[in-house]
């Protein structure tokens, strides 16, 4: 059992707070990894309600590290071996043997919260649990215990904090265009919301050297970074009449689009200012019902589809993502915003201001 630090919630209306946790060793099936940096995601701040009973929580998702120790029946990951951690499949469903593990049909069971499957905890502060667990890695702490199927090791010295967002929101936004969108050098292409996830498609769509590039984003910070990216034009849904701007940006709509923001208003924009035979593609996780013009959507024949995780398998996507940034082409160091775990409520506060686009702890 290894003793160390954790920021833990103990109260989804107050402060992170840092303990002190134990972290048992791992089991056959299991991989102790050494925790360097943890990317903060919208999801792990939706999720600090869950188990209200059952507190303190454990969150994180997208941690990055060194692999401490591996259990008996572990293979294909050695200690020593520098990893991103990602979201949990089961490998053997219909969706993950066609390649479309983020649909795995277990994905609900092994990325929530709980104790293996023998009830065992993973996590205690002085033999008390703590509900971990969270996408198999609770990576809010120093170490965290994993398994082969969300551990992806890569082979680079990129500094950690830049590998930690790999994992989710950067998997997440480029995967979107990469994968889904698949927009090309004609493409006029609009991202709805640039955050983390949002400014990732951006870097794909980049990338993908694409015609037009239009970004939506309230944020004075992250319009300005988007230009400076190589984004055509930034515009500021607070003052901008986007259907008109959009339509007059992008040469009468987009052919491409993403919609980050989880706003259903928005997903009904992107939808009516996208081009004939246009997509647009929704990853945010938001509530409400679109007011989509059906006869706009089978007249111009518009597709909109969600998207989890980018629909990327992280094995092979996220050393792709790197060779991109390796060749200067996916600059996502441009996006993070290291601080040290003790100082998460100051990022968060960055965070909410805009002032940010990626906040990364780091230990």
């Amino acid at each position: 059992m290894v003793t160390t630090t954790a920021v833990l919630s103990r109260d989804p209306a107050a402060p992170f707070t840092v303990e002190a946790v134990e972290i048992d060793e791992p089991r056959d099936d299991e991989i102790l990894v050494r925790v360097q940096a943890t990317g903060i995601c919208h999801t792990d701040l939706i999720s600090r309600a869950a188990g209200a009973a059952d507190r303190p929580v454990l969150l994180g998702h997208e941690g990055a590290g060194v692999v401490e120790a591996v259990g008996a029946s572990v293979t294909g990951v050695r200690p020593g071996d520098r990893v991103v951690l990602t979201f949990r499949h089961c490998g053997t469903c219909r969706n993950c043997r066609a390649g479309r593990p983020a649909y795995c049909v277990r994905a609900a069971k092994l990325n929530q919260f709980g104790p293996r499957a023998d009830r065992s905890s993973r996590v205690t502060i002085a033999g008390t649990a703590v509900l971990d667990g969270f996408f198999g890695q609770s990576s809010f702490a120093a170490y965290a215990l994993t398994t082969s199927d969300n551990t992806v090791v890569v082979d680079t010295q990129v500094d950690p904090a830049i590998l930690a967002p790999l994992g989710c929101g950067f998997l997440t936004g480029a995967g979107a265009v990469l994968n889904v969108l698949r927009p090309d050098r004609d493409a006029r292409v609009a991202v709805y919301g640039a955050g983390a996830v949002g400014m990732a498609g951006v870097l794909a769509a980049l990338a993908s050297e694409v015609a037009e590039l239009v970004v939506v984003e309230p944020s004075p910070f992250r319009r300005a970074l988007a230009l400076e990216l190589g984004a055509t034009a930034a515009l500021d849904p607070a003052a901008d009449d986007i259907v008109p701007a959009m339509r007059k940006l992008t040469d009468g709509g987009a052919t491409h689009a993403l919609d980050t923001t989880g706003s259903s208003r928005v997903l009904a924009t992107a939808a009516a200012v996208a081009a004939l035979g246009g997509t647009v593609v929704a990853v945010g996780l938001g509530t409400g019902v679109p007011e989509i013009d059906l006869r706009d959507i089978v007249l111009g024949g518009k597709g909109i589809r969600g998207c989890l995780e980018g629909d990327a398998v992280p094995a092979t996507f996220i050393p792709h993502l790197l060779d991109l940034h390796a060749a200067g082409r996916f600059p996502i160091d441009r996006l993070v915003t290291a601080y040290p775990h003790t100082d998460i409520n100051a990022a968060l506060a960055q965070q909410r201001d805009g002032k940010v686009v990626k906040p990364v702890l780091t230990w």
